[in-house]
């Protein structure tokens, strides 16, 4: 029964909308009504600057070490603890107190996996880092980032199927929240980094 509970723990840990909250905070209104009206730290720099965008990137991510942690902390059966981990990012993409309209889940995710193991981590930050320098859109970087994980989780990592399986399903996750963008890349109408959204 415990670890049920920390799994909704664990998506209500995730539901917190940081970047709604701290764009707010700062005085620039609702995130949702700026750029993409994504509830994450891309959205919130446009809205706010990188000052308030940083420390939003860190909470996000922070949900997800600590939605792990939290699990460990009651059982260390591997799935049970990637359940969690997904647990979060589905919150952070679909929380609750903003009618299930959230992020995207990247930083959650991030956090949730280089917690679970974090040599893979390094290989999926390399295919961000190197999408982001090449093509220069930071939604098709997290696309591929988050194609990777499941990837790089299963030859780095060596999980359990039901482990492997929370790694597809948050893959799934982030690209479908992603999906807009993908219709936009593929009209020739997402905007470069640094270009602002047409």
């Amino acid at each position: 029964m415990a670890r049920e509970a920390m799994l909704v723990a664990a998506y209500l840990l995730g539901s917190i909308p940081f970047a709604w909250l701290l764009v707010r905070f700062a005085g620039r209104g609702d995130v949702r009504r700026v750029g993409s009206g994504n509830v994450g730290a891309t959205n919130a720099m446009r809205a706010a600057g990188w000052r308030v965008a940083l420390p939003i990137a860190l909470l996000d991510i922070g949900k997800g070490v600590a939605a792990v942690l939290l699990m460990r902390a009651v059982t260390p059966n591997p799935a049970w603890v990637a359940a969690a981990g997904l647990a979060a990012v589905v919150g952070h993409c679909f929380p609750v107190w903003l009618g299930f309209s959230g992020g995207k889940g990247v930083a959650t995710a991030a956090g949730v996996f280089f917690t679970l193991a974090w040599p893979p981590m390094l290989v999926v930050l390399a295919v961000w880092v190197v999408s982001l320098a090449l093509l220069r859109f930071v939604s098709l970087a997290s696309v591929l980032a988050a194609a990777a994980f499941p990837v790089a989780f299963f030859f780095l990592a060596r999980p359990g199927i039901l482990v492997e399986a929370c790694a597809v399903l948050t893959a799934v996750v982030v690209i479908w929240r992603h999906r807009a963008n993908l219709g936009r890349l593929a009209r020739g109408e997402e905007p470069r980094l640094g270009e602002k959204k047409r």
